[in-house]
């Protein structure tokens, strides 16, 4: 059903909220002021969208009072990260349109939720078990198998929040690392590569797809995606259907991407792509977008929230962006001497190890292939 809140689209000089001070919204910011949209951003902390916002206000998101007063000067919210509290989304959805909605955040909140909403939608996921303690644990790999991964069901992400489990592993030592959270259990996959459906719904239920981008992960953390993937054509489009059914499950409004495994063309059809995750925002696997296609990722969520019509998700350039971790981006003048790097920094004071201070995109001809 498509979202009646917001039915004419935003004038140039209205302002969107962005719930979130991270580089998402700082990126959301600057496809924003592109458009002639102002924005707000509303974070417990200041972070690197704060240095390029209209507006901005440092409070809580349990801050009723707060939260009150931001809706009343913003015209639309979205959001840049996924643990939004559903508390505060649903305080401000009584006030102001929220895009995308409270229900991509508690299903992309817990673990347990997002696959069980998955398998009820038919998509295949990995096998998985919840555990509550390390005892359901022991329970779950004598049922799936010795070979799995150990994850929290909620506030995981780069890597965090999950172990590695292998046959003759201490299981009461993995639970507590994970400080003996709720979790699930998965089955660890053997795949030939992951990639990354990214889907943009409009509230009309209008969607568009940018091509997929195939990923390479280090130590849980996103390192490199590239375009064209090359991969089966008929699976890239199974990817981008994965992906149309999730979002219009979820009444979906916004970039969604949906994070897969590829199980090789071995692998029975209905079963070569596995899902591993959502993304309810702007994803790190389509930051190339901002060099390669005329409208990136950030802009077309924009164009979204704001009711404009969506823009063209098509690439001129073969990309290969690449993320800069920690100190790699001190290397910022080597970097910028490079002929027709793309190099992004957000703006962050400290160069911490694992911590995502930019990233760089390089382009070829549009068909090139280039891991």
């Amino acid at each position: 059903m498509p979202d009646g809140r917001l039915r004419a689209p935003l004038a140039p000089g209205s302002t969107i909220g962005i719930l979130g001070s991270g580089q998402l919204g700082r990126m959301l910011a600057m496809a924003a002021a592109r458009l002639g949209l102002k924005t707000h951003i509303y974070c417990e902390h200041s972070g690197p969208a704060f240095d390029v916002a209209t507006h901005t206000s440092k409070a809580g998101f349990e801050d009723k009072a707060a939260l009150s007063a931001f809706a009343k000067v913003v015209d639309a919210v979205t959001y840049e990260f996924e643990n939004v509290p559903l508390r505060t989304a649903g305080h401000l959805a009584a006030l102001v349109p929220v895009r995308p909605g409270a229900k991509a955040l508690e299903v992309a909140q817990d673990r347990l939720a997002e696959k069980t909403f998955l398998t009820g939608l038919g998509i295949p996921v990995a096998p998985f078990r919840p555990a509550a303690s390390d005892a359901e644990v022991r329970q779950a790999l004598a049922q799936i198998g010795a070979a799995a991964i150990l994850k929290t069901r909620r506030f995981g992400y780069d890597g965090k929040g999950q172990v590695g489990l292998a046959p003759g592993d201490d299981v009461a030592a993995a639970w507590a690392a994970i400080n003996a959270n709720p979790a699930v259990l998965e089955q660890r996959l053997a795949f030939v590569a992951e990639l990354s459906a990214l889907v943009v719904r409009a509230a009309d239920g209008t969607l568009a797809f940018y091509d997929c981008p195939v990923n390479v992960h280090k130590n849980g953390i996103l390192h490199r995606s590239s375009v064209p993937a090359a991969l089966p054509a008929e699976d890239l489009a199974h990817a981008r259907q994965i992906g149309a059914a999730i979002a219009d499950a979820l009444d979906y409004v916004g970039v969604l991407a949906v994070e897969m495994f590829y199980l090789g063309p071995d692998a029975a059809a209905a079963e070569r792509l596995i899902v591993n995750e959502i993304a309810p925002r702007v994803h790190n696997s389509g930051h190339w977008t901002i060099d390669a296609c005329s409208v990136s990722q950030f802009e077309n969520h924009i164009r979204a929230v704001a009711n404009w019509p969506l823009g063209s998700t098509e690439r001129h350039s073969a990309a290969e962006m690449t993320n800069l971790l920690g100190t790699a981006a001190l290397e910022w003048q080597t970097l910028a001497r490079e002929p027709g790097l793309c190099l992004h920094l957000y703006g962050k004071r400290e160069a911490r190890e694992g911590r995502k201070m930019g990233h760089v995109t390089r382009l070829a001809s549009k068909a090139s292939w280039m891991l």
